[in-house]
């Protein structure tokens, strides 16, 4: 008796918190069906409070099952190798002149255009055709808005302009500082103006890429690769505005999370400078390394199917931005495993949900020398062409794109203890979310909605 008053409470609670939560999200699904269990959950344990003696075999054999599922739930173990241990001591630099967005920006640039198809001539047909659609903000795109569009290219133009805040002259004079309380003095700046997370790691080649590629006027030179120190900073999107990707929403989200990441960055690296070091932000459009390995390298999160970096509490909702420093910080502790990779394995519903194909469903494919998530993408970006935006669908249907509550905040604990509770969480996300997302066929009435 007492046991059955003991989980109806903890039951009625838990279900309870679901549906608010639920409504409070606009996940209108989960809200109707965290209701309904709810009632059929009382009703359950109310007959129990009242069984026959027909029915206390039945209730005996529920409470065992429960108690069993719940020491299981709290067991943490994940046999075999794990993921994170992927040897990278043979990568290989990227490029970046490789990235599509390079490719994209070198047809108005004939004479880069030559240069780099002579170097890589598989990518001209396909290329060609990426360049034959509507450049971002062209009315011919589908969730072009003449209202808004100007306002992520405003935010673009924005970006471009600070460039030059993201490297600057150090004070003449060196100040020695403290290395413990000085790290700690930017955590704490980052996240006084808007980061969710730093990091800290020591630079390694693969970190770097091998040469610039985003711009004409640097395209194809070396990158400085004489830091010592990496400062990585997360910035999180709002889970409503993602969650209507492809729409034009997700555009605006992801250039106004670029803007913040480019002014804590910008911040950061200027305060370091007045110490007498060097440093230079690395922010959207002006790179010199890999956000994403830095990121993950640093303990702040893992990296996904769909080849992006995944925050422990934020999951792949999130923007980057790097700071690089002649100065030796001590790394970030190291952090013990969500295990969202292991997820990631059978979860899979970022690619059945990509309508571009480009996200595998195979396990980790091989590239520059090591294995590990990526994308194909020139199906990717060509799909962003068309919609114009960049998409975000990936994201939007991710298990671990929710808002950090309490309900999330015991569902991720849960997937982290092991591989029973992981495929527990993904029907239950499939059955209170859905596994497919329906996709928008125009912009929402209103696109830029407030914080």
């Amino acid at each position: 008796m007492f046991a059955n008053i003991c989980i109806l409470i903890i039951t009625l609670v838990f279900f309870t918190v679901l549906c608010i939560s639920s409504f409070t999200e606009r996940e209108y699904r989960s809200a109707f069906i965290a209701f309904i269990s709810c009632i059929l959950n009382a009703f359950l344990w109310i007959c129990f409070l009242q069984a026959s003696s027909s029915l206390q075999t039945i209730n005996i054999v529920v409470l065992l099952i429960l108690c069993l599922f719940a020491i299981i739930s709290m067991i943490k173990f994940f046999p075999g190798k794990n993921i994170l241990e992927r040897d990278i001591s043979k990568a290989e630099q990227y490029d970046e002149r490789d990235t599509m967005f390079a490719r994209n920006n070198v047809q108005y640039h004939p004479d880069l255009m030559e240069q780099y198809y002579s170097m890589h001539p598989e990518n001209r047909s396909k290329d060609r055709q990426i360049h034959q659609k509507p450049e971002f903000g062209d009315k011919e795109q589908i969730f072009y808005d003449p209202y808004t569009a100007p306002c992520f290219e405003a935010a673009f133009e924005y970006l471009q302009e600070s460039m030059p805040l993201s490297d600057g002259k150090t004070a003449k004079q060196k100040i020695n500082v403290d290395s413990v309380k000085f790290s700690q003095t930017i955590s704490d700046l980052g996240k006084f103006y808007g980061a969710c997370d730093i990091g800290f790691l020591q630079l390694s080649p693969h970190h770097f890429y091998s040469h610039k590629g985003r711009h004409e006027k640097d395209w194809g030179e070396k990158t400085d690769q004489t830091y010592q120190t990496a400062i990585s900073i997360v910035v999180p999107m709002r889970t409503n505005m993602v969650k209507m990707g492809p729409t034009s929403c997700m555009l605006q989200e992801s250039a106004q999370k670029y803007v913040e990441a480019a002014k804590i960055s910008n911040i950061i690296a200027g305060y370091i400078r007045q110490f007498g070091y060097r440093a230079r932000a690395h922010n959207d459009g002006n790179y010199d390394v890999l956000c994403v390995p830095i990121a993950v390298e640093s303990g702040l999160g893992e990296l996904g199917r769909m080849g992006i970096f995944m925050h422990k509490i934020h999951g792949p909702c999130v923007r980057l931005a790097v700071v690089t420093t002649d100065i030796k910080l001590p790394e970030s502790s190291p952090q013990k495993s969500c295990y969202m990779e292991e997820f990631c394995k059978i979860c899979k519903k970022c690619a059945d949900n990509c309508p571009s194909g480009s996200i595998t469903h195979d396990d980790e494919p091989l590239s520059r020398n090591f294995r590990h998530w990526s994308i194909e993408q020139e199906k990717c970006y060509s799909y962003w062409k068309t919609m114009g935006s960049d998409c975000g669908i990936c994201i939007g249907v991710c298990p671990y794109t929710k808002p950090d509550t309490l309900i999330h905040k015991i569902v991720r604990f849960y997937i982290s203890r092991n591989p029973l509770n992981q495929r527990i969480a993904l029907f239950m996300d499939d059955f209170l979310y859905g596994r497919h997302k329906k996709i928008a066929k125009t912009n929402p009435e209103k696109i830029l909605l407030p914080k």
